[in-house]
């Protein structure tokens, strides 16, 4: 009798919702208020052309613009349908039954489904204020501790911890276990990233990114990471060796080219965030400082999110429960259209002035 793994789909990330009136605006995906780089744009209809061949298994040219842009070494990087391609492999590699993968309170919950598909533990450490602790997460290692992972910025929080705390996780983990840091929201984050980065060369770390976020290319599944020589070997053994198209590669590559548009990218979303962030706090709510492309919303309880998010929803605004995180008493924002923002600005200032969030 075939069995599946207990409870993985009451685990997933996203799951099937209402999806409001006609003409709803999602502000629920993270996904970028900005079309991808007119240079993207141009390489991946350019790309369509060879769409009878099966793309490049080694990403070559995607590889070698990573490698150009970030100074790292090409051999180094794998790339994946998103990051979350990376995540479920590097899991399944690393982490089987018996053992367990240490994650936070708040992390990224797709961690905790892949870790399920491979019949591993999901322990989760303490955060502190919505922001990992790196003490909290070294007290729950034991030595069935396999994988460490860590979200910085951390998804749904925005928050993040300084580089220097990332290295000294690093410095105290046990040898023996992988520590995975996921910085699909980096480019938001003005920390320099050359020092995580630099943590690969170890032998025991890998840093993973997209191109989801700040390069407007979610429709595309591209994502990398920078990986020991090692744990690359073993994580590619699982990877689809035509897992990212032609086209998506193509892509990717110029958009990493194109930083201009990137950095665009990031500077106005941060403009909108902060200033929707600015007029919530006006308007009483305990807003947490995001380093990402969205916004995290506390309210009073689990009912007034609710009321909140059906008051949203009845004007075409979707935002994202966050019951799965652990956190039913908020929603999450995702930037878009600056008019949509001011429109939920607007409704939820006047959702808590009306009492509904005491």
């Amino acid at each position: 009798m075939i069995r599946a793994v207990p409870n993985v789909a009451a685990m997933a990330p996203y799951a099937l919702a209402d999806l409001g009136p006609a003409g709803s605006v999602s502000l629920a995906q993270n996904e970028s208020a900005f079309g991808p780089s007119p240079m993207a744009l141009k390489a991946g209809e350019a790309a369509l052309a060879g769409a009878a061949l099966y793309p490049d298994p080694d990403w070559s040219e995607l590889r070698a613009a990573i490698a150009e842009v970030h100074g790292l070494d090409a051999s180094r990087i794998l790339c994946g349908a998103g990051s979350m391609e990376l995540i479920g492999c590097l899991i399944r590699a690393f982490a089987g039954p018996g053992d367990e993968m240490l994650g936070t309170d708040h992390g990224y919950l797709f961690v905790a489904t892949a870790c399920l598909q491979a019949g591993a533990g999901y322990v989760k450490a303490a955060e502190q204020d919505l922001t990992v602790s790196v003490d909290a997460l070294l007290a729950k290692i034991t030595s069935r501790t396999r994988i460490a992972f860590l979200c910085n910025p951390g998804n749904p929080t925005g928050t993040r911890i300084p580089n220097a705390e990332i290295l000294r996780l690093r410095e105290a983990l046990p040898a023996g276990v992988l520590l995975v840091v996921d910085q699909a929201y980096g480019e938001f984050d003005d920390q320099d990233p050359a020092p995580v980065f630099a943590l690969a060369g170890r032998g025991d770390t890998v840093v993973l990114r997209t191109f989801s976020k700040a390069y407007a290319l979610a429709g595309a599944r591209a994502g990398w990471g920078l990986f020991p020589e090692e744990i690359g070997r073993e994580a590619r053994k699982l990877l689809n060796p035509n897992n990212v198209s032609a086209v998506s590669q193509a892509m990717a590559a110029a958009a990493m080219r194109d930083g201009a548009h990137m950095r665009e990218i990031a500077a106005k979303t941060a403009a909108i965030r902060n200033a929707f962030a600015e007029r919530l706090a006006t308007a009483g709510y305990r807003i947490p400082p995001s380093h990402t492309n969205f916004v995290l919303i506390p309210f009073a309880g689990a009912e007034a999110a609710r009321a909140a998010d059906a008051r949203l929803r009845a004007a075409g605004l979707l935002m994202r429960g966050m019951g799965g995180y652990g956190l039913g008493h908020c929603l999450r924002a995702t930037v878009a259209a600056p008019e949509h923002m001011d429109r939920a600005a607007e409704i939820l200032a006047a959702f808590r002035e009306e009492g509904h969030d005491r």
